[in-house]
């Protein structure tokens, strides 16, 4: 079929016209007393006459900028082709699409403008697309998802965007309350407390004392502020193309998590948010506690699926990622020989591990605990490693390396049982892969359509 290049925005060139501004404000900052001292020699005149070659300059560099910016969806990869005199023009795979994110600011929000990031296999960086139409970059969303889910090139326009079911939503009550329950938070601000006085009685300079207390207060505020407006109504949705994830008080960022690219998922358990009682099934302070779901998406810089929730919710929410999966209860977790508190005197305590049919779990960690979810199908090469004074001691550690470039260990396991978990990994990875699903998960084998709908959250709900 033809290919079709098209162009942003008409709006984008008010982004890019900022470039010439930003080289002077650049040089400004670089030497700002050579920046006032020019200033200070120009007159009224002079500064009139560079305004006006400044502003019709950047505007010209933003308005050819935009009409030398095409891209175009062929049958095979998204063409993108940017550059005013060096020509540059990305050829991004189609099927090594990971994910798909739309992006909000607050002033695109007021001028009804969207920016698309793609994360693809073998990048380190998001390529993007900025800025498009709200309605567009949801339509071109939803193209790039059903071609990279196995959709024909006829049909994956016709699709449209697949329709949601919500699964969670965070109330902002329970992710304010969950950041004062961090030690970072409570370290910063001891930090900012202890550490003024302290200068005070050994230099008695009150602007030495002022110079770091307040950078200290600063960072401890902002930080914690920052990660609530990123978290506000956190929302995670059900769809055929996936999870997706709607976040931000200021910017609002739509991701989406294909199903069946998922690597790695980890359960973090903060000190304080075990000992949190949220209400569970059987009424107030019945719960276990908050956790926190991460994961691992090979190509894709997309890390966290929830930021809090109850351990039932968040142990729901693993079962839609890793379909088939059960979280193993900490009980079932083997935990290191004795001979191991001679090469981790306290940390072997938080050491434990667990293989079921369908994943290679491993935890580490006393104060803040992962668990650490590896679907056999997802591990790429398992190795056993042994120190000098591992051996002495009878222990090896049992390393299991994903797609997504990370590595899950299970610490200080006796030597027999780590080389019997070796063995049989490494075969339960084989046929893990013979068995799994393909990636471009809409394809069925010898032909490509359209998944057939989707099945029910369980146990689903508000934290």
């Amino acid at each position: 079929r033809p290919v079709v290049e098209r162009r942003l925005h008409p709006v984008t060139p008010l982004r890019r016209a900022w470039a010439p501004v930003a080289v002077l404000a650049g040089w400004a900052v670089h030497d700002p007393g050579q920046a006032q001292q020019q200033l200070t020699r120009m007159t009224t005149a002079w500064l009139l006459a560079g305004l006006a070659v400044l502003v019709p300059a950047a505007a010209l560099y933003g308005f050819l900028s935009w009409w030398f910016t095409h891209f175009a969806v062929t049958d095979t990869e998204l063409r993108i082709r940017t550059g005013l005199l060096f020509r540059r023009t990305a050829h991004i795979r189609l099927e090594r699409i990971q994910a798909v994110d739309v992006t909000r600011p607050l002033l695109g929000r007021l001028a009804g403008v969207a920016k698309l990031k793609l994360d693809v296999i073998g990048t380190d960086k998001k390529d993007e697309l900025a800025f498009l139409g709200e309605d567009d970059a949801r339509a071109l969303r939803a193209e790039l998802l059903a071609r990279a889910a196995g959709f024909s090139a006829d049909t994956a326009q016709e699709v449209g965007e697949a329709p949601a079911r919500e699964l969670v939503r965070v109330p902002a009550r329970v992710i304010a309350v969950s950041l004062l329950l961090m030690g970072a938070t409570w370290g910063s601000l001891l930090a900012a407390v202890v550490v003024p006085p302290l200068l005070w009685l050994a230099t008695h300079s009150l602007w030495t004392v002022l110079a770091t207390a307040l950078p200290l207060l600063g960072g401890a505020v902002t930080s914690s502020v920052g990660r609530f407006v990123a978290a506000y109504d956190w929302t995670l949705s059900e769809s055929p193309d996936g999870l997706r994830i709607d976040r931000g008080l200021l910017d609002r960022t739509h991701e989406t998590v294909p199903p069946g690219r998922v690597q790695t998922v980890r359960i973090v358990e903060p000190l304080l948010w075990r000992r949190w009682r949220a209400p569970g099934a059987g009424g107030p302070g019945t719960g276990r506690g908050w956790v926190r779901v991460e994961l691992d998406v090979a190509g894709s810089s997309n890390s966290v699926l929830l930021p809090v929730a109850p351990r039932e919710i968040a142990e729901s929410v693993v079962s839609r990622v890793l379909p088939g999966v059960a979280v193993p209860e900490t009980s079932s977790l083997a935990r290191p020989p004795r001979g191991a508190r001679w090469c981790a005197p306290v940390r072997w305590r938080g050491y434990g591990v667990a293989v079921t049919g369908t994943v290679f779990a491993a935890r580490h960690g006393l104060l803040r605990r992962r668990l650490a979810l590896v679907p056999h199908a997802k591990v790429q090469s398992v190795r056993l490693t042994q120190g000098p004074w591992e051996r002495l001691w009878g222990v090896a550690d049992v390393q299991v390396d994903t797609g997504a470039n990370k590595t899950v260990t299970a610490r200080l396991r006796g030597a027999g049982e780590a080389e019997r978990l070796l063995r049989t990994q490494a075969e339960r990875s084989r046929t893990g892969r013979r068995d799994a699903r393909p990636d471009r998960w809409m394809e069925r084998e010898g032909q490509a359509g359209p998944a057939t709908g989707t099945s029910e959250a369980a146990g689903a709900g508000q934290p």
